[in-house]
């Protein structure tokens, strides 16, 4: 695994070649972060099989992130027939069962200086070439996650990205202040009382769980403070705003899920960056 540290946080990250049987078709390999932990060795984020060791791939932990090769309800985006590419992660292709597999991973150039590490990589498939930059940086008590993606090839290219971050609950439950304004439908997980999003109930187990939508007010970035078991508090933001957000959780993890729908013309770039931000240790 990588790691960038400063007297406060370390950061690790996943190893796009070491630490492959850890990935999957699901998130990107590089900037991957695997965890982060205070400067007593404590993890402050969960996943969704927490605390189990190696998590599968398609769950993972952490914080990762996806450049989506299919949509949410199962569209192909970057398919061709059975061939298709995942951004960040490399060619695939299904196998005889129907399932995903990936056939030639993507190159990635890394640099790291200790506080920043910068994950490179362009690639040609099909139809598709492009250059994908992923960035990640410790300032103090904040991390942030920036990404920088450009179409080379002749043709448009869409799809989705999304973050995946995976809150730590306190006593299994989350609270987590919203932009004012943001909307919930009424549903079994979560209750949204003014800016105040919290849960219902304790779920018992990795099956046993909700997904829904918060829906932000129009141009609203994501700005939340959460609730953390050894933090003051821990905040996330975006400086975008999302296609749709969607929250889940189950007895280990809560997730804010920021999504986007790309679009980029030939020769078109795009970047966008996540932020975290860290409180003090709880007396």
């Amino acid at each position: 695994m990588l790691q960038i540290k400063n007297s406060e946080l370390a950061v690790v990250l996943l190893d796009p070649v070491a630490d492959r049987e850890r990935q999957g078709s699901r998130y990107c390999w590089g900037g991957y972060i695997w965890q982060v932990n205070d400067h007593e060795g404590n993890p402050l984020f969960t996943g969704p099989e927490w605390p189990k060791p190696n998590p599968t791939a398609f769950n993972g932990q952490g914080l990762p992130e996806s450049f989506r090769h299919r949509s949410r309800t199962g569209q192909p985006q970057t398919w061709k027939g059975n061939r298709g590419v995942a951004l960040g992660i490399g060619e695939l292709a299904l196998d005889s069962k129907g399932e995903v597999e990936v056939t030639q991973p993507c190159n990635w150039t890394i640099s790291n200086d200790g506080t920043n590490i910068v994950f490179l990589t362009g690639q040609i498939a099909g139809d598709y070439h492009y250059e994908l930059q992923r960035t990640v940086s410790l300032d103090g008590r904040r991390l942030i996650s920036s990404s920088r993606l450009k179409n080379l090839s002749s043709t448009p290219l869409s799809l989705e990205w999304f973050a995946h971050p995976f809150f730590a609950l306190t006593d299994r439950l989350i609270e987590a202040d919203v932009p004012s304004g943001t909307t919930l439908a009424e549903n079994p997980g979560f209750l949204l009382q003014g800016n105040q999003l919290r849960s219902k109930r304790r779920f018992e187990h990795e099956k046993d769980g909700h997904m829904d939508f918060l829906h932000l007010p129009t141009d609203a970035v994501v700005d939340t403070t959460l609730t953390h078991p050894l933090l003051s508090s821990l905040t996330f933001s975006t400086d975008f705003a999302p296609s749709e957000c969607v929250i889940w959780g189950n007895h280990a993890t809560f997730s804010i899920e920021p999504y986007q729908r790309l679009s980029l013309a030939s020769g078109e770039e795009t970047s966008w960056t996540l932020r975290y931000g860290f409180g003090l240790r709880k007396a």
